[in-house]
């Protein structure tokens, strides 16, 4: 994962998280549900990342086995 990709992941979860503490405060549902919403979306793409990581990592491996 690049580091613009976890920087912006990061930033999304922080301001759901936000957000939702927002919301419970003031009792505004719908600002607790975007909040949530938002860190749905940010572990999602994190988990894309995180795959898309290891896959990365099991084709450099599968070369280095080819090479030796």
């Amino acid at each position: 994962m690049g580091i613009k990709d976890k920087i912006s992941n990061e930033t999304e979860n922080l301001k759901g998280k936000a957000e939702e503490a927002t919301g419970k405060m003031t009792d505004n549902e719908r600002l607790e549900a975007e909040g949530k919403m938002d860190q749905a979306s940010a572990k999602a793409k994190k988990a894309g990342e995180k795959a898309k990581d290891t896959m990365s990592d099991a084709r450099d491996a599968a070369k280095d086995a080819i090479r030796r």
